[in-house]
């Protein structure tokens, strides 16, 4: 079987498909990996078959990783829309050149790869689209991730889905333009991203836990929800740690981990910083703070008993530290989960309040903390979620229900029964 995998964003949107490619791999099948360039370090190596790396949309992540430290918020985020556009489209032309030199039988796509349906349908093989949140499936359980974690009746909950349309209406223009340029003909902006032009529902792979959210009786048979897809330290072989990040683990107690990731939004990066060294300090906790992409700003605590850094690969350090703050991406959140420690979320936006609220009614972590009010309430949201004896024990209960899933065994078998019945 020839899969193409396409997917776009951080590092967090990008390793789940990492590790999907490699289980593909392990399980004699070709993968073209369509992703930035900065993130060739993930391609996994070994296996019956094999994984080729595609650069797609190394300009439009650059322009983000410059873009994201000017920015004060959401708010200001959405101004940037306009000068991204040059860069989907070529993002859109990259997925559609990987196509063409694999010529794959099934296409995986992220949907902040636009074109991944339309690919699909121009090559005439199955398209599967694969989110690790559940944002595009209808159910009465939950509203759309993007809403936090309210819920506004079975049937109010359902009707939030319908945001599933938004890209469909903000680049419709850019999906008929491509569709044309590959010789399709246009498509509705409200069309049904769920629904393939036949009327064939589109199949979609969740890559998150049961225990974490559970699947929802009103699911369809094409809603997937495989569990977690984790690239493990084999995988992502060109990790090592820093000397001074393992001496620093080496030389005291457990410390609590505390990053943002991509949340490089820079106004206000600095009383971030100082809120958090603040919070540390007054609950006599070491700590190890990543700056990310700038959301924290860089540079010596001034304290043996805080290491400030960059990052560093969230599988292998979590396990290592007493507790986890961070934004609540799916990523993030899936790694300390599965690493059983205690989490304080800080979401600062999308689907962050969501997994927040999620892990709270879990009893894994307090509840969450907006970004706008971290300097005024970290200290006790801090001291809470590590003196709170029960949040450590939920966490290192649920870690061991989501280490004991195969989430890529489920990925790999669904995408081969997809083509098998495909070819049919």
């Amino acid at each position: 079987m020839r899969v193409l995998i396409m997917s776009f964003g951080t590092r967090g949107d990008i390793q789940p498909y990492a590790a999907l490619a490699g289980e593909l791999a392990r399980s004699g099948h070709d993968v073209t990996f369509a992703v930035p360039e900065r993130f060739a370090d993930l391609v996994p190596q070994g296996g019956a078959g094999s994984v080729t790396h595609y650069p797609c949309g190394s300009e439009m992540l650059r322009l983000l990783r410059e873009v994201l430290p000017e920015l004060r918020g959401p708010r200001d985020a959405l101004k940037t829309l306009g000068i991204m556009t040059s860069a989907m489209r070529e993002l859109n032309s990259e997925c559609w050149a990987a196509a063409q030199s694999l010529r794959p039988d099934i296409v995986v796509y992220h949907p902040k790869c636009l074109a991944g349906q339309h690919i699909a349908q121009a090559l005439g093989v199955p398209g599967v689209l694969s989110l690790p949140l559940p944002f595009f499936t209808p159910t009465r359980a939950h509203p759309v991730p993007f809403l936090g974690g309210a819920s506004f009746g079975a049937w109010g909950n359902r009707a939030t889905f319908e945001f599933r349309r938004m890209t469909g209406i903000l680049y419709g223009a850019m999906i008929n333009d491509f569709r044309r340029e590959v010789g399709l003909g246009r498509v509705a902006r409200l069309a049904d991203p769920l629904k393939n032009p036949d009327g064939s529902p589109v199949h979609v792979l969740y890559p998150y836990s049961k225990h974490v959210l559970p699947i929802p009786r009103d699911y369809p048979s094409s809603a997937h929800v495989t569990g977690y897809w984790f690239l493990d330290q084999g995988d992502d072989s060109n990790w090592e740690p820093p000397a001074r990040l393992v001496d620093f683990l080496a030389n005291g107690s457990p410390p609590v981990y505390v990053g943002f990731g991509s949340m490089g939004f820079g106004k206000g990066a600095n009383e971030r910083r100082q809120a958090i060294l603040a919070a540390l300090r007054i609950n006599g906790l070491r700590g190890i703070v990543a700056t990310g992409w700038g959301g924290i700003t860089a540079g010596e605590s001034g304290t043996d008993d805080v290491l400030v850094m960059e990052g560093a690969a969230h599988q292998w350090l979590f396990p290592r530290v007493s507790a986890v703050v961070h934004h609540g991406g799916a990523g993030s959140t899936a790694a300390g989960l599965r690493s059983g420690r205690p989490t304080l979320v800080v979401p600062f936006l999308g689907d962050q309040p969501f997994w927040g609220a999620r892990l709270h009614a879990l009893g894994v972590g307090p509840a969450p903390l907006p970004a706008r009010n971290l300097v005024t309430g970290l200290n006790d949201r801090l001291g809470d979620l590590v003196r709170t004896d029960s949040y450590a024990i939920r966490a290192a209960g649920l870690g061991a229900a989501i280490r004991a899933e195969d989430g890529l065994g489920v990925g790999v078998q669904v995408l081969e029964q997809i083509v098998d019945g495909f070819a049919r």
